[in-house]
């Protein structure tokens, strides 16, 4: 009995009977549709820019080239994420593309933070590994990580391709031109514009591999 007690103190929205009440469920469906409603809106908008981005992703393989990816926080995730798609890839017969996580070398990102400052872990990783027609692909809900803006200022004037995924109006991203393509999901929901990403690069993924 006082179990029970406890698990409704903690748990409010299931009756006695452990059903979930209509609110919830309400909530949860407002929430999947808002979400589809986010991408929808998102892919209608940027359909050629994804295509372009596929295509500058497929040209770098084709020149032996090689890609970059980083992000802050959630967004590090997605950096990590999109990196373990390239690299191994689970499709049967589709070959592996190299891809190095910006956001993975703790060792170097802590001593370029504590030397430097936090806006140069990505350039000065960048700096060493970087060469002409590589292309670096940069994560941000807001658009306004200043340590992403740094480093694709820095890959442009090294000859990279410059992809973005931003969110809500695009920030410093979509304004600050050093980035060639910028993919926005117009919501101020973080949820909602990580969501877009990931589907979005599932979807690059999958194009570039069939350009190659």
């Amino acid at each position: 009995m006082e179990n029970e007690k406890t698990l409704s103190s903690l748990y409010p929205f299931l009756d006695k009977d452990n059903t979930t009440s209509p609110d919830l469920l309400e909530s949860l469906h407002r929430k999947v549709e808002d979400s589809v409603k986010a991408k929808q809106i998102f892919f209608q908008k940027n359909a050629d820019k994804i295509i372009q981005a596929a295509q500058i992703i497929a040209k770098c393989y084709q020149q032996d080239g090689h890609m970059f990816a980083m992000g802050n926080g959630g967004s590090s995730c997605d950096a990590a994420h999109i990196t373990t798609e390239f690299m191994h890839p689970i499709t049967t017969g589709r070959r592996a593309l190299g891809v190095t996580n910006l956001t993975a070398d703790i060792s170097t990102m802590t001593a370029v933070a504590n030397d430097v400052g936090i806006d140069h872990v990505f350039l000065r990783q960048l700096i060493c590994l970087g060469r002409k027609n590589d292309v670096l692909i940069g994560f941000s809900t807001s658009g306004n990580s200043a340590n992403l803006i740094q480093a694709f200022s820095q890959a442009k004037e090294m000859g990279l391709y410059t992809i973005g995924f931003s969110g809500q109006t695009g920030g410093e991203m979509a304004k600050c031109g050093s980035v060639d393509l910028c993919l926005t999901v117009e919501t101020d929901s973080i949820h909602r514009v990580q969501e877009s990403h990931l589907t979005t690069y599932h979807i690059l993924w999958d194009l570039v591999h069939s350009i190659l």
